[in-house]
């Protein structure tokens, strides 16, 4: 059973893994982002999320800031000598740390994912269901619940988000196609010891992103 989530917020960036220190965002939000946004409203280890569609409700407009980050992290060699009663330490001086960078990001965002999610049957319980999960999924989009806050790219960037309200779906781009080049599609986490990033063709099409199925042959590791 399909679901039509409206997503929305003030910025976003979904982050280009070709471009290594500065961020600069994709034209559209990646079908991996748009998972995560389902997961945070509803996960449940007897489902899995397939994203078919991606609307893009507002134009793409893209705007130049400069964000804090911290140039270095605590190791886990460190954490590990503590646990263990050694030296080392737990925290990092941001007044030595900090850095500037700048990031090419996308601004007032909207838009409508259009989703599906299969039955993992080995983890469920026997009083799950499809029914059940459907349900449980349009009450917490009617209440706005979610597990955590949804995000655009990181966590700065929230998104606010709820049911589809029904009706046609007007786009930022009818009549119009846009080569949105190859996205990355999300992360093939099936090996732990090799994790690889998958990617596909993106295209706009009339204001829509059709996202291939991980096993359609459209998608590439």
């Amino acid at each position: 059973m399909s679901v039509l989530v409206e997503v929305w917020g003030d910025y976003a960036s979904f982050n280009r893994p070709e471009m290594k220190v500065e961020r600069v965002s994709y034209d559209v939000m990646t079908p991996s982002a748009a998972r995560g946004i389902l997961d945070a409203i509803y996960w449940h280890p007897g489902m899995r999320w397939n994203v078919d569609k991606i609307y893009v409700i507002n134009p793409i407009e893209f705007s130049n800031i400069r964000r804090n980050e911290v140039k270095s992290k605590v190791s886990a060699s460190n954490v590990r000598s503590v646990m263990n009663g050694g030296g080392g330490t737990l925290c990092i001086a941001t007044s030595e740390d900090i850095q500037q960078r700048a990031a090419m990001v996308l601004r007032n965002v909207r838009y409508v994912i259009e989703a599906h999610f299969e039955l993992v049957r080995e983890n469920m319980t026997p009083s799950d269901s499809e029914g059940k999960f459907c349900d449980i999924m349009r009450r917490r989009l009617e209440k706005g619940q979610c597990y955590h806050q949804p995000c655009f790219g990181c966590r700065e960037f929230p998104a606010s988000f709820s049911a589809w309200q029904g009706g046609e779906i007007i786009t930022a781009y009818p009549g119009e196609e846009k080569d949105l080049g190859f996205m990355l599609y999300d992360m093939d986490y099936s090996d732990p010891e090799n994790i690889l990033p998958m990617f596909f063709h993106a295209k706009l099409e009339n204001g829509v992103m059709n996202v291939p199925r991980r096993d359609s042959g459209e998608v590439y590791r």
